[in-house]
């Protein structure tokens, strides 16, 4: 029974960090700041290490498109 147990707390914990390092994305970084819900990764570009990963574009110093939202650091987000 413990080792059933043991496997039923380790195996989804594996999953987790599994699927977080499947859902890694960079991006460059513009200026000295990341886009919200990205890390600076100290070499030019920002990383995110979340389960969730977005589609981002630079701003380039205009507006967001429709459909596309400001997360800061000037790039949008897909909405």
């Amino acid at each position: 029974m413990p080792i059933l147990l043991t496997l039923l707390i380790v195996l989804p914990a594996i999953a987790l960090t599994t699927s977080a390092a499947q859902a890694q994305r960079e991006v460059p970084k513009i200026g000295n700041i990341c886009p919200m819900g990205y890390v600076d990764t100290l070499n030019g570009k920002c990383s995110t290490f979340g389960l969730m990963t977005y589609t981002v574009q630079p701003t380039n110093g205009e507006a967001c498109q429709a459909g596309w939202m400001n997360i800061g650091g000037k790039y949008c987000r897909k909405k």
